[in-house]
């Protein structure tokens, strides 16, 4: 909390940080910072065609652009997957400035955006044939959102980093590197396992050179539901809306591998954000996670093994499940009255909004109404620390001042 908040009465309760938006890249982002000679091979944007539609290409594959990436302005009846031509897009998916007057519309003080045509941790540069040009066009899109998106509004942006995932060392440099400029979170996977890398519990520590990284430069390891480049499915024909509706097992999965890892015990400083994951689950799977650290703790501490399963090197007799989440882990919400209704279980500093920002899921334009009616019950400090207090302390970030608006 900042120094206000011993002054509740001086706490502005109009504004939110959504710590979950998303950005459509704009077609010139690698054109205009790779080589000229470079530039055709560069993620760069041309018309099909065959279909007239505007597709990224990279690495000699098509990306084309899906309609629910970019519904603001439409109704719900509006909505659909099929591909969408930037022209046809409301400015605010891949202009900043034009994002800034729409955020201004609903609400948004600042706002953390994930990208897109690269995934929402990078992956499309990891499985890039040339990983050496994958690097340089992942740096050119770190110094674009960090000068070009970012810096185009001081303030009203947290900078969100991607690191070349299959070079731990070589990411722990890059995390410095944009550390440097003002990074202070990067995008990770919610599960690196299907993307063909080791998992945290990696008996090798793969990872530790960016956990070491984010732990000495106190960056936040934001991971975004969807980031394992996996969809759940309940069975192989169950319908689309019954597995969205069941995608929150993702996040919740995430959440338990990094609270039964030893991460937290060998970096005291780290801390992830679960990005668009939801928080009415939070309070049952710790209940849940006590639960088996309680009964199958003793067995597993004499050096048992069930099926062929390892042990980490955890130390399970210093576990406090809760501790562990207080200090360490948050939860992002959009809609979940459930989730605001368990704040004593899951802690009023643990918790941060978000608008989703151009999805499907966005609460956009209703952005600050919708939160509000949610936490309304609560006090003036607790609403504002889910409103901006959280993000602001946990990303390190000062907003600007808010705007003042015409006829306001």
């Amino acid at each position: 909390m900042t120094a206000a908040s011993n002054d509740t009465t001086n706490l502005d309760l109009d504004w939110l940080v959504s710590v979950d938006d998303h950005i459509l890249e704009p077609p010139n982002l690698w054109v205009d910072r790779v080589a000229k000679k470079d530039r055709d091979r560069a993620p760069h944007m041309i018309k099909d065609d065959k279909t007239g539609m505007d597709v990224w290409v990279y690495d000699g594959k098509k990306f084309p652009s899906s309609g629910l990436s970019a519904v603001a302005g439409k109704s719900k009846e509006e909505f659909s997957p099929e591909p969408l031509n930037y022209d046809e897009m409301r400015p605010g998916c891949y202009d900043p400035l034009a994002r800034v007057e729409d955020m201004n519309q609903a609400g948004i003080l600042a706002s953390l955006s994930f990208p897109t045509v690269t995934r929402f941790c990078g992956q499309m540069f990891m499985e890039a044939s040339d990983r050496e040009f994958g690097f340089t066009c992942l740096q050119a899109y770190n110094d674009w959102h960090l000068e070009d998106w970012a810096g185009a509004a001081p303030g009203r942006f947290i900078p969100l980093i991607l690191i070349p995932l299959w070079d731990p060392a070589l990411a722990a440099k890059e995390m410095e590197r944009c550390a440097a400029k003002g990074a202070t979170t990067f995008a990770f996977s919610e599960n690196p396992e299907p993307l063909g890398l080791p998992t945290i519990h990696d008996k090798d520590r793969y990872w530790d050179p960016v956990m070491a990284a984010a732990n000495d430069l106190e960056m936040v390891v934001s991971m975004h539901v969807g980031s394992s480049s996996t969809v759940p499915r309940i069975s192989k024909d169950s319908p689309f809306l019954a597995n969205l509706a069941w995608g929150a097992t993702r996040t919740s999965g995430a959440m338990l591998t990094w609270l039964f890892s030893s991460m937290f015990q060998r970096y005291p400083n780290l801390k992830i954000a679960l990005s668009e994951g939801e928080i009415g689950w939070v309070p049952y799977f710790l209940e849940r996670a006590e639960q088996v650290l309680d009964k199958q703790r003793y067995w597993i501490q004499r050096g048992a093994q069930w099926s062929d399963h390892g042990n980490n090197d955890l130390d399970l007799g210093e576990l406090d499940v809760r501790e562990v989440f207080r200090k360490h882990i948050f939860g992002c919400f959009i809609e979940d009255h459930h989730g605001i209704a368990s704040i004593d279980e899951i802690g009023e500093d643990n918790i941060m909004c978000e608008t989703d920002y151009p999805h499907s899921d966005s609460t956009w334009p209703n952005c600050i109404s919708v939160v509000k009616k949610q936490i309304e019950h609560l006090t003036t400090e607790q609403q504002y620390k889910i409103l901006r207090g959280n993000a602001e302390r946990l990303y390190r970030f000062t907003p600007a001042q808010p705007p003042v608006l015409a006829g306001v």
